[in-house]
């Protein structure tokens, strides 16, 4: 599956999407400690997370996943989003709770 059909499919607010083509073959992490993410998130997945500062495009870029969705409608902060823009981060947003877009993604898969 693609960013760009994730996004459709649980009807993701696109914050900022580089390259909806990319393909999602890593599964998810959920995770809002930065450090335990850089070990655990999985390449090409998808992490979900309530943080919004510009490190989560530090470790996103780091760990190297298709896509961060902030979950239970959190918005990127302006550094965070221009971090994703600079560093072609695939940024997307949820109204759900992180467990219940966990839980929707898992059944997409």
């Amino acid at each position: 599956m693609t960013v760009q059909d994730l996004a459709t499919q649980l009807n993701l607010t696109p914050f900022h999407l580089e390259d909806g083509s990319r393909q999602v073959t890593g599964g998810g992490y959920c995770g809002d400690l930065l450090s335990w993410v850089m070990g655990k998130a999985p390449a090409d997945g998808v992490w979900l997370t309530i943080m919004s500062n510009v490190n989560v495009a530090a470790v996103a870029a780091l760990t190297d996943v298709a896509c961060v969705i902030l979950t239970e409608s959190v918005t990127p902060d302006e550094p965070l989003l221009r971090k994703a823009q600079l560093q072609g981060i695939n940024l997307l947003g949820s109204s759900l709770s992180t467990y219940q877009c966990a839980a929707a993604l898992s059944r997409l898969s």
